[in-house]
């Protein structure tokens, strides 16, 4: 297996990682435990957003096309 392919399936881990916090958090009542999981997540996006500058400095990921103004404009006004 080649580092690219290395550093883009620990991203694709760590993303999978991430929507199942979000899910145990949207259903967890113990405050406490919402608490460690919302720590856990925020370690992890973190751990997400270093990976993904390396792989897009190393060529191995190109993001999405930037949104344009209207676009933004658009997703704003709809979830207000």
């Amino acid at each position: 297996m080649q580092e690219k392919d290395m550093v883009n399936n620990a991203l694709s881990h760590i993303n999978a990682g991430l929507t199942n916090f979000a899910n145990m958090i949207a259903q967890s009542e113990n405050q406490e435990l919402r608490q460690t999981l919302q720590q856990m997540r925020d370690s992890a996006e973190k751990s997400q957003y270093e990976l993904f500058n390396i792989a897009k400095s190393h060529n191995y990921y190109t993001p999405a096309q930037k949104a344009s103004e209207q676009e933004i404009a658009t997703v704003k006004a709809i979830a207000n």
